[in-house]
């Protein structure tokens, strides 16, 4: 989905993707050649905390001189850029319609938008739809997504983008992009149900994809912070220091021997939290459409790399976890990126490989 920009120029070919998260910038730019899609430029740098907080931005100077780094970092030539929203700065919502043309569902959209929204005035937000087809509770009907952002936090994004020299014409919503990189990297059939879920620092996004098309989505507005801020609490440490320690945890956890003890400071269960809030998710997703399983689950973000976390999982969801590899069907030179570095990218960068695997005819 696009939401409230004008798109791309004649005869662009791709874009960097910038995912701006809440302790890291990512940047990935993947080309479409003959041969298929292939990784030009890959790239993290961290980002002050707070700078981000649940998906807003509260200082955009300090977004500029991040994406100006990374972009010196990465050593893209590319001018175009895509980025996504999430947490507080967007609303989705799956309505049911009578089935009746796109442009009429904008204008009621438009015309009603407090019945599918909560906003005051819609002249005060952009908003995209993206029609899903006949719904599965009743066939007379279609379900439809409404993604929308209120125009002064498209701007802050798009001021804080451009003024590092680039210019955005795709913004996004996370849980879409994830579902992009899926449909790129995946096979899979009309009955195939799968989560994604992205577990980041502040924000968990999970969205449900039955047949390549999103049937659910949710943000759970807790992730990793949740493990620092406990480690934090036992041991009287500062949030820094308490993340240096989890970081410095998880790599001791994950060179540890297979099915060992869950020691009472393990990660996996201070981060018992995150998990609950996902189980529950799903949980309410197959409840309300109900005959529904999910095949597998894929996971990624910085959190996703917690020892034991795809056995947890699937303990709780009754299915198949694994890790989720947004470059699985991207072609990777081994000399500009390293395997070790590409598998770390992997687990972060899955929203930036989804938006910079859209293109001009997609929009």
């Amino acid at each position: 989905m696009k939401i409230g920009l004008s798109g791309f120029l004649p005869g662009t070919k791709n874009i960097v993707g910038i995912d701006i998260g809440s302790t890291a910038l990512k940047l990935v730019e993947i080309a479409e050649t003959s041969n298929g899609h292939e990784l030009v430029a890959c790239a993290q740098i961290p980002i002050e905390r707070g700078v981000i907080s649940k998906g807003l931005m509260t200082d955009g100077a300090a977004v500029t001189r991040a994406v100006k780094e990374l972009l010196k970092q990465s050593g893209t030539s590319a001018k175009l850029a895509a980025t996504a929203l999430s947490g507080f700065s967007v609303l989705v919502n799956k309505v049911s319609f009578k089935d009746m043309e796109e442009d009429e569902i904008r204008q009621l959209v438009i015309d009603e938008a407090g019945e599918y929204m909560p906003i005051d005035r819609v002249e005060n937000v952009y908003f995209d739809i993206h029609v899903l087809g006949a719904s599965d509770n009743n066939p007379q009907m279609i379900d439809v997504i409404i993604a929308a952002a209120k125009k002064d936090i498209i701007a802050e994004y798009r001021s804080a983008v451009e003024s590092a020299g680039l210019r955005l014409v795709l913004m996004d919503v996370d849980s879409f992009a994830l579902e992009t990189a899926y449909e790129e990297n995946y096979e899979f059939s009309d009955d195939d149900v799968v989560g994604l879920v992205h577990i980041g620092a502040g924000i968990t996004n999970i969205n449900i994809i039955k047949g390549g098309q999103s049937v659910f989505t949710r943000n759970v507005l807790m992730g990793g912070d949740v493990i620092t801020e406990a480690i934090q609490a036992e041991q009287g440490l500062s949030f820094e220091e308490a993340e240096a320690w989890k970081i410095n945890r998880a790599r001791e956890e994950s060179a540890a021997e297979p099915g060992g003890a869950v020691q009472e400071q393990s990660l996996l269960v201070l981060a018992d939290p995150i998990f609950a809030e996902i189980e529950r998710s799903i949980d309410f997703f197959i409840s309300s459409v109900g005959m529904i399983f999910l095949n597998k689950v894929l996971i990624s973000g910085g959190s996703a790399r917690i020892a034991g976390i795809t056995g947890e999982l699937s303990q709780r969801l009754r299915c198949d976890v694994e890790y989720f590899d947004p470059f699985k069907a991207v072609k990777c030179d081994k000399k500009s990126y390293p395997s070790e570095f590409i598998r770390e990218m992997a687990a972060v960068a899955p929203i930036a490989a989804g938006l910079a695997l859209r293109r001009p005819d997609e929009l």
